[in-house]
């Protein structure tokens, strides 16, 4: 029995691939929900308190080799509990499983910590990169909703596909919003970055609008008159704040995987939301042009890319022998 290979989040952020490899990465997740993957809707329970879950995401990926050397299997074990930042804790936690496809042995268990936000990060930089809006008159204008870890995570994206680009920040507990602009201004391809006094404010006259704010009372307060005709909007908080006006207004309203949104859009998530026109998959495989209006696309979050991307960091942590032995 081979032993079972640990890594802390330390280990996890010193294998995790460069953004040009995370963003392949993504997009290889992005394209493999179309045809190559099995996974089904996350399997959730509600402890206590109210607004805490607990989910399991498990996913098999099928490579492309004959031998089946290429493939994938792992779940993903991920809690939120709202009340943990007033303790002093991160409100998400995580643990991705990887298993030995042939054999179904567990091989390692990552903290799912780091994986979560920069495989959320890339997803996120997979649509910037086929769907923003071209640059007039200067360089592009975004704005970022929300300044915890998935607003951090996804600095490096939009400073490494958007050059120049000027950032706005909006964050309800606006110091958080001014420490991540200063965070954002020292970010390799921001040109500048400041802290919004409202959401409007930071969406105003942006064409590429990121809403990663934490679930809470908020609820579909994005309306289309808040935003540019052609803004590319990535939702990463579900319907937290764009509206199902704006995705039944878009001209293209992508999701990433289609059976996990319509089970949430059942269970009242998106309250209101259309059918996607398609996954983000489909779109990447069609190579579908970018149409000249509003752009909205939905990402959930699926183990998949969790399993994608920790096979990754194993390998590379493998390699440089980082991780802990663990006795079965």
């Amino acid at each position: 029995m081979p032993p079972l290979r640990y890594l802390s989040a330390a280990d996890v952020l010193a294998a995790m691939p460069a953004i040009d490899e995370r963003l392949a990465l993504a997009d290889r997740t992005m394209r493999a929900l179309v045809a190559r993957a099995e996974l089904p809707p996350k399997i959730g329970v509600h402890p206590r308190p109210d607004g805490s879950f607990a989910h399991a995401m498990p996913a098999f990926l099928s490579g492309d080799e004959s031998d089946g050397s290429g493939d994938g299997l792992g779940m993903k074990w991920v809690t939120g509990f709202v009340t943990n930042n007033a303790a002093g804790l991160p409100a998400i936690n995580a643990l991705v499983v990887l298993n030995d496809p042939a054999t179904g042995l567990a091989r390692a268990i990552l903290d799912g910590g780091p994986i979560t936000a920069q495989r959320t990060a890339a997803v996120s930089g997979v649509a910037i990169r086929a769907f923003a809006p071209a640059a007039v008159d200067g360089p592009v204008r975004a704005a970022l909703i929300g300044a915890g870890t998935q607003g951090r995570s996804h600095l490096p994206v939009l400073g490494h596909l958007l050059p120049g680009v000027r950032l706005a920040v909006f964050d309800r507990h606006p110091d958080r919003a001014e420490v991540l602009a200063e965070q954002a201004r020292a970010t390799p391809g921001i040109a500048s970055a400041e802290a919004s006094p409202s959401a409007r404010d930071a969406v105003r006259n942006a064409g590429v609008v990121v809403t990663a704010a934490s679930f809470g009372p908020v609820r579909q307060v994005m309306t289309n008159d808040w935003l540019e005709p052609n803004a590319l909007v990535i939702a990463v908080d579900y319907a937290t704040y764009c509206s199902a006006a704006v995705a039944r207004a878009a001209d293209l309203f992508l999701v990433d995987e289609l059976g996990q949104y319509m089970a949430n859009r059942a269970a009242g998530a998106f309250e209101n939301y259309p059918d996607p026109t398609a996954i983000i998959g489909e779109a990447l495989i069609g190579a579908w042009p970018r149409p000249p209006g509003r752009i909205v696309v939905s990402h959930l979050g699926v183990g998949l890319a969790d399993i994608v991307f920790g096979r990754a960091i194993l390998a590379e942590a493998e390699r440089l022998g980082l991780g802990t032995a663990l006795d079965r």
